[in-house]
């Protein structure tokens, strides 16, 4: 090294270790300030009970190709065509003066943005309450999301055509839904296969159930509900295409019978496909083809004149906690980047459907943090990514432990029993028996 390049060294490292700890100094500043804590606030309510109407639609979303293949990590590739393209499906409920509308999309997640903008359009459809969920599938398209900490994880980089086909498709759903009301019969029914799934980390082993509402016309089956919780990983990772995985493939082999198949993803945060015959596609066709054999188990029995009933509660979130997710040295900087990409309030939704008491949360709870609270309200059961997401959302122990899901969670130990008062107010107002 010349005498030059030492005496630039000289000059230029001091600057550099000035620069580096100026920028480190920066992201360790405190930039979340106080999360507040206050009670939880009813948004929407509603109760009625008699004769139940009913119309689904299906509609494909169109979305804007090439487009960022989500549901992991990056290097992500981008897709020009789908395998299996994805779709909108919903229902409409109706009895007396309440309406209650039912879009799942074909996606990773569902965002507030898409949530706020579906919901705004459906007020003109004369439908004041919609709730939104994903499939969860994970390598359907993404962009839709504008937070910095979902286009890193997950959904890649935001474009608003993405948001827009996500949007307009739902909508669609909806308004095709509300023009089909008809008069219906509800039956509902459960059955259980442990050996579909499996639990990814510790806590409480999934039990492999799936509900089955089925909502029937004179003319025949006008949709049919399914709940059941495994994560939709099943496709190979970084294929250059879209594919809705295994819950697309359940819903196209329900709807051969006839109606619309709308998949919810349960209490699914740590369980997994367990299902190991072929390979790619014929993989994913298998499992769906098993879990659409344990839907012909459930045995559906009339629920006679039902309840319907809806409500929408929101919740404060705890400050969010980056400290299992990064080094201990960046933990004021992971928290400062969680904080950039967070809201400060969630939304905890009930639903009742005759029998049906179901909550709505908007992220993945755990097997474990789903049991938490059906023993807490008397629920029926728990659905996932639904109105909005906050990620992982594991039991506190586990948390305080860092075991489980944990390692995932955006917030710390107090993130489950936030949505757990939410969830109480929900149910009140939603009128659960328990």
């Amino acid at each position: 090294m010349s005498s030059r390049s030492r005496r630039w060294l000289r000059t230029l490292l001091p600057l550099l270790v000035l620069t580096v700890g100026s920028a480190y100094a920066l992201a360790s500043w405190n930039w979340c300030g106080r999360w507040s804590e206050r009670a939880p606030v009813v948004l929407e309510q509603a109760r009625a009970e008699g004769p139940l109407r009913a119309g689904a639609a299906k509609v494909p979303l169109l979305p804007p190709y090439p487009v960022v293949v989500a549901g992991y990590g990056p290097p992500r590739p981008e897709a020009s065509q789908a395998e299996t393209p994805p779709q909108a499906r919903a229902v409409v409920l109706a009895t007396g003066d309440v309406k209650v509308g039912l879009v799942s999309l074909e996606l990773l997640l569902v965002p507030d943005e898409l949530v706020a903008a579906v919901r705004e359009r459906a007020r003109g459809l004369g439908l004041p309450h919609v709730v939104v969920v994903a499939t969860h599938a994970h390598s359907s398209f993404g962009g839709y999301d504008p937070r910095l900490v979902s286009q890193l994880v997950g959904t890649g980089r935001f474009r608003k055509a993405s948001l827009e086909a996500a949007v307009a498709g739902a909508t669609e759903a909806l308004r095709q839904s509300v023009a089909r009301l008809a008069d219906v019969t509800l039956e509902v029914g459960e059955a259980k296969e442990p050996g579909l799934v499996r639990s990814r980390s510790a806590g409480e082993a999934p039990d492999g159930a799936l509900t089955r509402a089925v909502l029937r016309s004179a003319e025949g089956p006008v949709a049919e509900l399914l709940v059941f919780a495994a994560h939709p990983t099943v496709m190979p990772r970084k294929r250059e295409f879209v594919d809705t995985d295994w819950p697309g493939r359940l819903s196209q082999l329900r709807e051969e019978r006839g109606g619309v198949a709308l998949v919810l993803q349960g209490a699914g945060g740590n369980v997994s496909v367990a299902f190991n015959e072929g390979e790619g596609v014929e993989k994913v066709l298998g499992f769906a083809r098993a879990v659409a054999g344990l839907a012909e188990r459930t045995a559906p029995v009339a629920a006679g004149s039902p309840r319907l009933a809806f409500a929408r509660v929101e919740v404060a979130l705890p400050r969010p906690d980056a400290s299992r997710l990064v080094p201990s040295y960046s933990r004021a900087a992971g928290d400062n980047f969680l904080c950039a990409s967070s809201s400060r309030t969630a939304e905890v939704g009930a639903l009742t459907l005759g029998p049906l008491e179901l909550l709505m949360l908007p992220g993945e709870p755990t097997v474990g943090a789903g049991a938490a609270l059906v023993r807490r309200t008397g629920a029926t059961g728990v659905l996932g990514l639904a109105d909005g997401y906050v990620g992982y959302v594991e039991t506190p122990e586990r948390v305080e432990a860092g075991e489980g899901e944990s390692r995932r969670q955006y917030f710390g130990p107090a993130l489950l029993e936030r949505l757990a008062t939410g969830a109480d107010e929900a149910s009140r107002a939603a009128g659960f028996t328990r």
